[in-house]
Order: C-alpha cells, then sequence, then structure tokens
C-alpha cells in the first residue's frame, strides 16, 4: 500500500498529449529550476514527485533522524548561543555541489534513508519536553521539503518554540515569501559569488540567492547569519571576497555574521587541498576591511577565531571553544520583560541578535533523540 502525502504547494499542472493519451507532468514553481515532472516521477531534488497529475512531498512527515545539537553547529553564533537545538533533515537537494558534506543524504537517489517519522506537533513537543528552545531544520535542504518545516514550525510557535533553517537561499520569489516568514532564524550557505562558480560546482546560479538574501533582510523579522566555504581554487580570490563583502556590507547591512569556513577534501573534490588558515584569516581581515563588525572563522583552530567582540570597545562578549559558550563582558536580557538584546558591560553596545537569559555550555556534542 502506497503512502499517503498531503498536496505539496507552488506547481501546476501542464497536460500535453502522447498519440491521443493524456500525460499529466506537473511545473514544480518551488525553485528557479521549475522542473517539469512526469506522472510517477520526481524533481531534480528527488523528493517532489509527480503522483498521477498530483505534486507531493515524498519526505513529508519523514526524517533521517533527530539529534540534539549546539546551535553554534548550524552555524549561528548570535541567536540563542549555548543552547541546544533540536535538529533534523530529510533527503535530497535542489543543488549538487561537488563539495557537498552531507552528499550521503544530500545526493541521494532513493529515499530507504527516511527510517524515522514523525508528525510536525510531535516534533514540537518533544522540542518542549527536552527543554529545547528551537528547532533547526537541517542535514538537508529544507526549501525542498518546505511544507513539512512551515508547519512544524506553526506547530512550534505555538509552544514558543522558534525555528532555523539551514539552507542554500536556491528558492523562488513568491515562495519565498510564503515560507520565511515561518521561521526565526536562518543561516544561508552564500557558496560564492560568481555565477560561474555556482554553475560548475553546484549546478545552480547566484541571483537567485543574493535576491532571497535582500528579501530576507528587508521583508522579515527573521536573524541572518551567513556562511561561505573557501575552496582553494575556486572562489577563494581576494577579488571575490572583496566583491562579496562589499555587496554585503551594502545590500543587508555590517551587523550580519558572517562565517568564513575551511574546505576539507569532499565528495567530488576530494584532490582539492585543505583551505590554508592564512586564507580564512585574509578573509575576514577584507570583511573587517568594508565594515563587518561580526565575522567567523570556522573549521579552524583558536578560540579568536570564534570570539565575539565588541565593535565598539574592543570588550571580549562571548568566548568559544569547540562549541562552548562563555558569556565575559555581556549583559544578557532580564527574564520576563521581553527583551532579546544583550549589552556590552563596558560601553553599553547593543549586540544583534536574539539572546537567551542564560547560556549553558553545550559544547561539541550530538545528542541522538527517539521521538
Amino acid at each position: 500500500m502506497e503512502p499517503v502525502f498531503p498536496p505539496a504547494r507552488w506547481w501546476h499542472r501542464a497536460d500535453n498529449s502522447d498519440n491521443g493519451d493524456v500525460v499529466h507532468d506537473v511545473i514544480c514553481e518551488l525553485c528557479p529550476r521549475r522542473c517539469r515532472i512526469a506522472h510517477q516521477k520526481s524533481g531534480f531534488c528527488r523528493v517532489r514527485q509527480n503522483h498521477h497529475g498530483q505534486l507531493i512531498n515524498a519526505a513529508y512527515g519523514r526524517s533521517t533522524g533527530f539529534c540534539l545539537d549546539p546551535v553554534e553547529k548550524k552555524p549561528l553564533y548570535h541567536f540563542l548561543p549555548g543552547t541546544p537545538t533540536l535538529s533534523f533533515g530529510t533527503v535530497g537537494c535542489n543543488l549538487e555541489c561537488r563539495f557537498c558534506q552531507n552528499y550521503q543524504t544530500s545526493c541521494s537517489h532513493t529515499l530507504a534513508p527516511l527510517r524515522e517519522t514523525a508528525s510536525p506537533a510531535v516534533i514540537a513537543e518533544t522540542a518542549l519536553s527536552l527543554g529545547c528552545p528551537s528547532v533547526s531544520f537541517t542535514y538537508n535542504e529544507p526549501v525542498i521539503w518546505s511544507e513539512f518545516v512551515v508547519d512544524t514550525a506553526l506547530e512550534c510557535r505555538k509552544r514558543g518554540i522558534k525555528t532555523i533553517a539551514v539552507t542554500n537561499g536556491f528558492i523562488s520569489q513568491e515562495p519565498a515569501a510564503w515560507f520565511f516568514p515561518h521561521l526565526d532564524a536562518v543561516n544561508v550557505d552564500l557558496k560564492g559569488f560568481t555565477d560561474d562558480f555556482y554553475k560548475r560546482l553546484t549546478g545552480g546560479s547566484l541571483a537567485p540567492v543574493l535576491e532571497t538574501l535582500r528579501y530576507i533582510v528587508h521583508e522579515t523579522a527573521l536573524w541572518l547569519e551567513i556562511t561561505n566555504l573557501l575552496i582553494p581554487g575556486e572562489n577563494d580570490r581576494s577579488e571575490e571576497i572583496h566583491a562579496m563583502c562589499e555587496w554585503i556590507a551594502r545590500e543587508l547591512g555590517v551587523d550580519i555574521p558572517l562565517h568564513f569556513s575551511s574546505f576539507h577534501p569532499m565528495f567530488r573534490l576530494m584532490r582539492h587541498p585543505p583551505t590554508p588558515p592564512e586564507t580564512l584569516i585574509k578573509a575576514r581581515q577584507i570583511a573587517r576591511e568594508h565594515g563587518l563588525r561580526y565575522v567567523y572563522l570556522g573549521n579552524i583552530r583558536g578560540s579568536q577565531t570564534h570570539t565575539t567582540v565588541c565593535p565598539s570597545c574592543g570588550s571580549t562578549l562571548l568566548e568559544r571553544t569547540d562549541y562552548g559558550v562563555v558569556p565575559i563582558n555581556i549583559d544578557l536580557p532580564v527574564p520576563d520583560t521581553n527583551t532579546v538584546t544583550a549589552q556590552c558591560r563596558q560601553c553599553r553596545q547593543v549586540l544583534p541578535g536574539v539572546y537567551p537569559p542564560r547560556m549553558g555550555i553545550w559544547g561539541n556534542k550530538r545528542q541522538p533523540v527517539s521521538l
């Protein structure tokens, strides 16, 4: 017996005839690919499927597994730091990055890894029972299972649980205006800053991602952070980093945290060398030249690469080691006052982001969760 899935959104029927027989193709409108999907076939993402002329999301209510992660692993450094987030994903993606670190699920051509099931309400209740302040849609691209994401976000919001998406930002404009406002925070993986890089190494294009970033900042109340993985010889030229940082400062603002991350040989780029630490350090210097206030380095040792420093007086506000967070010269929000901002204890500079009244030291651990 076939499983029953709720209808997907963002598609239309494109019937055509072949030898007198009606062929019920559908056009998916969710992302810029606009896949034309034949009966019993799936789109590029492999989870949006045509069943008898109706588009369904075959990942709805299904997951590869649930874990508690430190929110810093998303990475989010200015959103509920020092807290765990209930994290899960499905399979598939609407890009095909040659350097994907989760390729076993993101590039899976089968739904077999989806071994666990849970309703949106059960996920929200589990987060609440664990004392977990957020739920993260992560590990693969949440845009392609957006109906499941939105329904879960609605259940979480009823219970005071915040939601996070870790996304490539490759989504069409009208679906983006429906999808993102249901969330509370997002990390967008800006994979490079040339269309050539996107076409060669991701199978996508840059312009839709930039439009998503503009939309999030200027049309929503979401907290945004950006990750840029620097791959030697591909997207690590100083000119490209200058262009990206100048664009972020001009179009999004200097308070958007930017995470430069180190590449390690992966998937189809096994012969590429790892990113030298000097490249990351230079990238951070370039970002600061363009006025970006909060720049972090990922996959590299050294507490200073993860430390949050006050841009006004230079005081250390949050010190991080192995995803553990220690507040130093920072005043956190007072409970029961509906404030979410924090301030530098020395000069009273407001630290942008969303902060809990207390921070734990969750640390570098992943705890599997059974629902």
